[in-house]
């Protein structure tokens, strides 16, 4: 499939609000409650913010209790096996509401519905608990397929192959105020030997600039003084549009939208990071000092068998420039420990990565085989004992060199976007500095979404404890 722009549908947009305003009148005066849970990645934390608003716009109500739920949704993740598992287990549980309540609608999305060996169990095993299947590139017609399923009585599937229209302008229900999420591009090209993302996602597909700087507008508008640009590889934004754009070009063209306090973006892949990213991210004062650079591993062989594109080298050297060029930024990474084949020297050189970037904090995995990806044929398996062995090492150098970070931060003052008052003490607000850290600190429920200056006080492991400092 050849890399384009595929354009917004508007007609298919008009025809999911129409869809939308049948339902609303078909279930006007009816109480009616909506369940979802979201497994994985950002990206599908903001489907399920399309998915939810789309609820809400028919007429049903959000409910923390399943027990209360009308209507059921999973959104869901196969990055892990443990994701998948869990999905099994849900709809296992659900054989006893949908006895207790015949018109309860359960409905399953997402990447795990992109595979075929996932829909051939789900119809096989759980044709009565599970009402609605779609998967990752027709998430705007949810109005539409459960319009269908009323209609119909009996189980929908509609699963796409590939991607065919960008739908974008659907309601949505987004989880803060003052910041949001903007996808920028979908899919991913890179094809690494351990992720299903391809496949499930697609190959890439960049939005026009001139939505996406649009839709952060409006974004603006309505209070969101943070934006996080999203996209597998967002590095690679551009790529295939008609219009002369770069990521690093668009990050400057977002840089300049009036009352944005705040830029962030996920994921980077460290064979796009450019000079050109490099210095959008040093020049643009919006833009966080916090890039997220997946090293994976830190052998060159192991990155060869994944498909990584780079070597270790590569990445320590632009890990460096980073470094240099912008001041104050923290690095983050994700790591896998246990790819086939991996011995004691790679998981050394895995090690010494970890030390010499010295980051700020480490998403670490053990590797976990997905159907259909080239490592889960490789062979070569690593055992349990020696991957449980080397995880937790590698738990305790990233713990202690996170922890040595943050000693350097005590006596220093951060702006911190306020988010919420903190889970474990209501009488605390946390929030977040540009370079992702959390930080606590006592303070009125009033601020929540102000950007305010907080003294770090106290470092811990994994946040910060300050002291709000006002004006005199």
């Amino acid at each position: 499939m050849n890399r384009e722009n595929i354009a917004v549908n508007d007609e298919e947009l008009k025809k999911q609000l129409v869809t939308i305003d049948n339902l609303r009148y078909e279930l006007k005066g009816k109480e009616l409650f909506y369940y979802i849970e979201t497994f994985g990645c950002l990206m599908n934390e903001k489907d399920s913010e399309k998915l939810s608003g789309v609820l809400r716009e028919i007429g049903y109500v959000e409910t923390q209790s399943i027990k209360q739920a009308d209507f059921i949704l999973y959104n869901t993740c196969c990055i892990r096996d443990n994701a998948e598992r869990k999905i099994y287990g849900r709809v296992g549980n659900i054989k006893g509401l949908k006895q207790k309540k015949p018109d309860l609608i359960v409905s399953i999305c997402g990447c795990m519905m992109q595979q075929e060996h996932v829909l051939e169990k789900l119809q096989k095993k759980y044709k009565r608990e599970v009402d609605i299947i779609f998967g990752t590139h027709n998430i705007y017609k949810l109005a539409e397929l459960l319009s269908t399923r009323m209609e119909v009585g009996h189980q929908i599937i509609d699963i796409w192959r590939e991607h065919k229209d960008i739908v974008e302008d659907l309601p949505s229900v987004r989880k803060y105020k003052h910041k949001a999420a903007v996808n920028i591009m979908y899919g991913c090209d890179n094809f690494c030997s351990y992720c299903v993302v391809p496949y499930v996602r697609g190959r890439e597909r960049s939005r026009d600039s001139g939505s996406i700087i649009q839709e952060i507008k409006d974004l603006v508008n309505d209070g969101v003084k943070e934006v996080m640009l999203l996209g597998q590889n967002v590095n690679s934004y551009g790529k295939g549009l008609s219009e002369d754009i770069t990521f690093a070009k668009l990050l400057r063209e977002v840089n300049k939208i009036e009352g944005l306090k705040r830029i962030r973006y996920m994921t980077s892949h460290p064979k796009d990071f450019t000079d050109e990213v490099i210095y959008a991210i040093r020049d643009c004062e919006k833009v966080c000092n916090y890039v997220h650079l997946p090293i994976q591993s830190g052998s060159t062989k192991v990155l060869e068998e994944m498909n990584r594109k780079y070597t270790k080298d590569h990445y320590l050297n632009l890990a460096e420039k980073i470094k240099k060029e912008i001041d104050g930024v923290a690095i983050t990474t994700d790591i896998i420990v246990g790819f086939p084949c991996e011995t004691e020297e790679d998981f050394l050189e895995t090690l010494d990565v970890i030390r010499k970037v010295g980051y700020d904090s480490a998403f670490t995995y053990i590797y976990s085989k997905r159907t259909g990806t080239k490592a889960a044929t490789m062979g070569g398996e690593v055992s349990a004992e020696v991957i449980n062995e080397r995880f937790n090492r590698l738990i305790l150098e990233t713990d202690k060199i996170q922890k040595e970070n943050n000693a350097k931060r005590n006596g220093i003052t951060y702006k911190v976007l306020v988010e919420e008052l903190s889970k474990s003490d209501s009488k605390l607000l946390t929030g977040r500095t540009e370079q992702n850290i959390l930080v606590h600190f006592e303070g009125d429920e009033s601020l929540i979404g102000e950007l305010v200056d907080v003294e770090i006080f106290e470092t811990k492991g994994h946040y910060l404890n300050g002291k709000l400092k006002t004006e005199s």
